[in-house]
């Protein structure tokens, strides 16, 4: 279960790892890879959008269309070049907060992004279903037994990943090319219909005008219904997770890899145009050629517009090969979105230390996210339905996210025009974000449900690793490096100081009382310790060393990290293997509540040092004759 497990202190290469990236794929490969996300939501966007709109679901596609080729296509090509390693737009914003703050609104995100991720492995495996059971060879023997199809479908698609998820790729690329080539032919038929047929368009145009009255009022009905047609942007964020298998220039560097950005933003701009064309003719032939009774809850194109269409005008044969397209590329679906949760979460929550250590290994993930995708089926009963307005929300707060951070990155780059542009971008996606929320409260309630178990899964996690080492290494300087040198034969005595004014007087005082309370004889030399606390919130990080000589007498140690005990309790370790001998350290007991203390070291990296950094030196050394001792008094 444990096999492949990442070192927390590297980044987490995920169940991708077969892809070297310095060979890559080119960028029309990948982009089959997040397709299967993409792509496959025209096996229920029709549907849903005939739902959503009525006679106006074209129109209102065509709404869609626009802001998806105006909106998320322009932020996403912004976030390709300013996260070229698969982090995406939540990167970005990260960079933008530190401390607590900054950690915990990227667990906020990443609650909306699991929220996304586990509503499309449930969402397709529930759509996946609802084609076997409507397919006229198996509707009597599977119907009523959805949950359960739908349950098997999620079970085999987490055994697909805790056997391997190799040869991703070439396996995308065949599910694409076939499925977008049936959909070619459905759709064509349809438009063949439809024009062959000129009443049809006729009977359509003078509904829409009987009841939205002119142009102005249906573009305002769609512009209000458009929220619930934000499954069609579901994609972009996926979209930029997989950059890392782009095969890049022969001159790109990790620094700069021109050639994988440039291919990153083919990608998403070749598959937003596929995407659009088939969105707005995909509603036109289904909202014209299909009953509205049968886009209802129950009804033969409730989930499977275009299914209904390829058995109705095909015939049986070719629309079971149709369905047995649309439930492999569906069903693979949830493997792209398995993927990136495998990806997206190690990326953050090893860093922050609120990651049990099973977490760093693919299995174990896979089965606590399949367990809950089973909860999140059983709660929705395998509906599409029900299960559109949590992954709306997922999907549109992630593109808005996206949106304010590249507006903020162009406007520190000082583009005045972009940042605009991008500015009412963003304020579009916030403002569809919130008519969902209000439209479909239950997306944000799922959502919510995400955040709060992340954050207190995190933060349980958090608490139960912080008397880890917490330190990748420890660089010393050279004038540090002389100080452990010359304790090589002798012992080696540190003080641990809190550093206030550092003036003569503080040092000369401090040296007094400590030589006073531990009995240490004035011929033995003693060197102080001060740590610097720069940002609490990091779980681990290098430990820098700095020697000085101040007040031409006093030697210290000056030390920077996330958490004093756990830096004074790396250095200890560190001098002790670099001088074989068993280094002393000196405390002072710190007046206060000890529930309030350990607080201070939980949040802040501080409070009552002298116990924590004895418990850090536990953990780290099992065996009591060769850690360091530690003196209070």
């Amino acid at each position: 279960m444990l096999e492949g497990m990442a070192d927390t202190a590297k980044q987490h290469p995920g169940p991708h790892a077969e892809l070297p990236e310095e060979h890559g794929q080119r960028w029309w490969r990948v982009m089959c890879l997040t397709g299967l996300d993409y792509f496959s939501t025209l096996g229920y966007q029709p549907g849903i959008a005939a739902l959503a709109a009525g006679l106006l679901s074209p129109v209102a596609t065509i709404v869609l269309v626009l802001v998806t080729l105006c909106g998320a296509l322009p932020v996403y090509r912004r976030v390709a070049k300013e996260s070229p390693h698969g982090e995406g737009s939540i990167a970005m914003l990260e960079r933008l907060l530190s401390f607590w703050q900054g950690k915990l609104f990227v667990l906020a995100l990443l609650g909306f992004a699991a929220t996304d991720f586990l509503i499309t492995i449930t969402l397709s495996a529930a759509d996946a279903t609802a084609h076997m059971v409507e397919n006229p060879h198996l509707t009597s023997s599977l119907q009523g037994r959805e949950v359960l199809i739908t349950l098997l479908l999620i079970a085999l698609l987490g055994a697909v990943f805790l056997k391997g998820f190799s040869e991703a790729i070439g396996v995308a690329v065949f599910l694409v090319a076939v499925y977008l080539a049936l959909n070619v032919v459905v759709v064509a038929t349809g438009l063949v219909k439809v024009l062959s047929d000129p009443d049809l368009i006729t009977d359509w145009t003078h509904a829409l005008t009987a009841e939205h009255g002119n142009v102005v009022a249906m573009i305002g009905v769609s512009l209000i219904v458009f929220p619930k047609l934000a499954l069609g942007l579901s994609g972009f964020e996926t979209g930029v997770a997989v950059m890392p298998h782009i095969k890049g220039d022969p001159g790109d560097t990790e620094e700069k890899p021109v050639g994988r950005i440039r291919g990153a933003r083919k990608l998403l701009t070749t598959a937003a145009l596929i995407m659009s064309v088939f969105l707005i003719t995909s509603s036109f032939v289904t909202t014209l050629l299909i009953p509205a009774p049968a886009f209802e809850p129950g009804g033969a194109a409730n989930g499977r517009a275009l299914a209904y269409l390829a058995h109705e005008y095909l015939g049986t044969a070719f629309g079971t090969v149709y369905d047995i397209s649309t439930i492999a590329i569906l069903w693979f679906a949830g493997a792209s979105a398995m993927a990136g949760m495998l990806n997206l979460m190690p990326r953050y929550l090893p860093r922050y230390g609120m990651a049990p250590h099973w977490a760093r290994a693919v299995r174990p993930t896979v089965l606590v996210l399949t367990a809950v995708a089973f909860l999140v089926t059983w709660i929705f009963d395998a509906s599409v339905d029900k299960q559109g307005g949590a992954y709306a929300t997922g999907v549109l707060v992630l593109i808005s996210s996206a949106a304010v951070a590249v507006t903020i990155a162009a406007r520190k780059a000082g583009e005045r025009r972009w940042a605009i542009g991008f500015a009412v971008i963003a304020a579009v996606f916030l403002y569809t974000t919130g008519a969902n929320i209000a439209e479909r409260p239950d997306g944000v309630k799922i959502g919510a449900c995400f955040i709060a178990a992340i954050v207190l899964i995190s933060l349980a996690s958090r608490l139960a690793r912080a008397f880890e080492l917490r330190v990748t290494d420890v660089v010393l300087d050279t004038l540090a490096e002389r100080f452990v040198r010359d304790g090589t034969h002798r012992e080696i005595r540190l003080i641990a100081n809190e550093p206030h004014r550092r003036d003569l007087v503080e040092y000369r005082d401090k040296l007094h009382q400590i030589r006073a309370d531990n009995a240490i004889p004035a011929e033995d030399d003693l060197v102080f310790v001060e740590v610097t606390v720069r940002d609490p919130s990091d779980f681990e990080a290098e430990l820098q060393v700095r020697g000085e000589v101040l007040h031409d007498r006093f030697r210290v140690l000056t030390l920077e990290h996330s958490s004093v005990p756990n830096a004074l309790a790396a250095l200890l370790l560190h001098v002790r293997d670099t001088t074989g001998q068993q280094p002393h350290i000196y405390f002072e007991w710190t007046e206060g509540n000890p529930f309030a203390q350990f607080l201070r070291f939980f949040l802040f990296g501080q409070g009552e040092v002298a116990p924590v950094t004895r418990e850090v030196l536990r953990e780290a050394e099992s065996d009591p004759a060769r850690r360091p001792h530690v003196h209070v008094g």
